[in-house]
């Protein structure tokens, strides 16, 4: 049964749809299945993922609000092992036309349940918000990785954040953990990024992955190029980052790699 992972801080900028994209396509190198679900109207990780957005027919508002199968909407990648449910700038009005919906909360865990077995892992990439399309994302998801930027303010809406987990958990589902803190953008020659990381674990060290993504110029320019920076530059650092995080991600689930990679 696949495992559904929330990414997700309603900090924007922070690295949520590099995470989802880049992790998604490494686990998917390591011959792991991987469905990631754009929720973000912006459809950056549709883009992202080499997807043209004018050739989106169905998206994930279609299956939201037209409660289309998940199935007829799930597109294949360029990258072997990885689909993808798109997102369209329609998304923007869903909440609102979602907001008198019987179970509105569970729209997404719902149309998910048909596909999540063929699937080892399905990667949520959430909007910098926390609002319905949202919190539907950590109803369905079994955990909630959550990415942080190793810049000034790195914590602000943390706490936030882990107050709404909490209430999802309490209210809506039980099940939902903490997967992990991924710390982003590091830039080891800046004392303020040794600062963030070093405040970070601190307070959630438990939680915090080891790897940490650097700064790195291919991961900024791949999207660009509608590819995960492991299609674009696979010797760049930032692919290295992303396999090693995606072997982490494996380990601290006890999941055997498949492949040497």
């Amino acid at each position: 049964m696949g495992k559904i992972v929330a990414i997700a801080n309603q900090k924007g900028g922070v690295g949520k749809t590099t995470s989802a994209i880049n992790l998604g396509a490494s686990l998917a190198v390591l011959e792991f299945k991987v469905l990631i679900v754009d929720a973000d109207p912006q459809a950056n990780a549709t883009s992202g993922v080499g997807i043209d957005l004018n050739n989106v027919e169905q998206s994930l508002y279609d299956c939201m609000v037209n409660e289309t199968p998940a199935k007829d909407v799930i597109l294949a990648t360029d990258t072997p092992n990885l689909s993808i449910i798109p997102s369209s700038i329609d998304l923007v009005g869903a909440e609102l036309e979602l907001v008198s919906r019987f179970r509105r909360e569970f729209i997404i865990r719902d149309l998910l349940v048909d596909v999540k077995d063929d699937y080892d892992f399905v990667f949520i990439d959430c909007l910098p918000s926390l609002g319905l399309i949202t919190v539907n994302a950590l109803t369905a998801a079994d955990s909630v990785l959550i990415p942080i930027q190793c810049e000034i303010f790195a914590l602000e809406g943390l706490q936030k954040l882990k107050n709404t987990i909490d209430l999802v958990k309490q209210h809506l589902n039980q099940e939902l953990e903490i997967e992990g803190i991924v710390l982003s953008m590091y830039d080891k020659r800046l004392r303020l990024a040794n600062v963030v990381v070093d405040e970070v674990k601190s307070h959630s060290e438990d939680v915090v992955y080891d790897t940490i993504i650097h700064r790195n110029s291919k991961v900024g320019e791949a999207p660009s190029m509608h590819q995960p920076v492991l299609m674009y530059d696979a010797n760049s650092k930032g692919t290295t980052n992303f396999l090693n995080l995606a072997k982490e991600f494996l380990m601290r689930n006890n999941v055997s790699l498949k492949t040497n990679v």
